[in-house]
This record gives structure tokens, sequence and C-alpha cells, in this order.
């Protein structure tokens, strides 16, 4: 048990290497491309900050494992009502197959404070998840799938309540990142990648939401 923890803990620090940004070397140029889109506060941080440990919500139990062994709960599954039996585990259905959580919480360095949240959808597919990734009881980055791969991740930086950079993935490749550097809620940077590399970075500068400066660039390759 306690190797799944490690393994839990292992992921949260590849996530935080695939967080740091390169600085790219630009070049001017006028190439326009999509617009930008507004900045809204990540409902799954809302949710993941308002949560109570291990309290199931409305039409769910939950399930209390102890990951490391040290008599204390490290991770709590949460499945719809009706689906664990009396010694707590997991019942079979019907047809056979073994339930999937709706939702997971997870102390990864037990401290007994939640710092890595999951939901998952109907089919047992992991939807989203959300990361403490400094243990200050707030949500740092939220990461969404769609059938197994990331589309998006929303980073908040400087404890902030709102993200303030989101990453676009298509075919789990990062596609475009948009940033909200003044903190006022509207996005005012954008970056378009090709190839694993920067292709161009669009800026608003007089805060009307919309590009007014592109520049080509030149970065190392990043996740």
């Amino acid at each position: 048990m306690s190797r799944m923890l490690s393994r839990a803990a292992c992921a949260v620090c590849a996530v935080l290497a695939a967080c740091a940004s390169s600085t790219p070397t630009v070049r001017h140029d006028q190439n326009a491309g999509p617009q930008p889109e507004a900045v809204s506060v990540s409902e799954a941080a809302a949710q993941a900050n308002q949560m109570s440990p291990g309290k199931p919500g409305p039409g769910e139990e939950v399930q209390a494992v102890d990951l490391n062994g040290d008599g204390k709960p490290d991770e709590y599954n949460f499945y719809s009502k009706g689906t664990l039996g009396k010694d707590g585990q997991p019942k079979e259905g019907a047809d056979g197959t073994m339930p999937h959580p709706l939702r997971r919480e997870i102390d990864l360095n037990g401290d007994g404070k939640i710092d890595m949240w999951q939901w998952f959808d109907r089919d047992g597919h992991l939807e989203r998840e959300a990361y403490d990734l400094d243990f200050d009881g707030k949500v740092d980055l939220v990461v969404y799938y769609e059938k197994g791969v990331v589309i998006r991740k929303e980073v908040f930086h400087r404890f902030s309540d709102k993200p303030d950079e989101y990453k676009y993935y298509e075919g789990g490749k990062l596609v475009r990142v948009e940033y909200d550097r003044n903190h006022d809620g509207h996005i005012d940077e954008w970056e378009y990648w090709e190839d694993g590399k920067i292709d161009r970075i669009g800026y608003d500068d007089n805060g009307d939401g919309t590009v007014d400066r592109w520049v080509k660039a030149k970065s190392e390759a990043q996740q």
C-alpha cells in the first residue's frame, strides 16, 4: 500500500515539473490567430477547496483506505449509496462487474489533509483531478481529461483563488497556453505551440481583451 502512496507522490512531482515555464527568445511578427477566451473560476478547484476530508455528499458513501499502514486513512473513495457492503468494500454488481468510485480524495504527505482530488465519469474514466502542490490547503492545479487523455490544465499562481494560466492540449500535445498576467480575471497573453515548441505569442497591451501585438518565438521543447 505504501508503494501506491509513493507512486501518487511521484505523480505530483511530475506534474510540478510539467508546470515549469521556459523563457522564449522572440522576434516581431504580425501573424494573427484565434481570439482569447474568458477566464472563469475553476469549478473543480472550488469544489475541492470547500470539501471536508472524507465526508460523503448527498447520495454517496465512503470507503476509507490506509495506504501507508499508520492506522490513519490516506485515501477516501466515494461510491453511490448502496454500493459498499457491510465490510466497507464495494459489492459486485448483478452483471458481475465491480462498481467504480464517483470521486477520490488522497492525503499524499500524511498530514491528515487532502492534497489530491479526482472525479470519474459513469464508466470509471478519470474526468478531472485537482492538486494542492505546496500543501497549503488550497488547489494549485486542475487537470481535465477526455477518454483518458489530458485536454486542459488550469494553474493557480501566487495563492490565487482563480487560475491565471491555462494549458490546452490536442491529442495529448500542448497547443496553446493562455495567461492572466495582471490577475484581473482576463487573458492578456497567448502562446501557440507547434511540435513541442512555442510558435508565436500574442499580447493584449491595452487591456481590451484582444491581441494587440504578435511576436514569433523560439524556445526549447516543453511538455
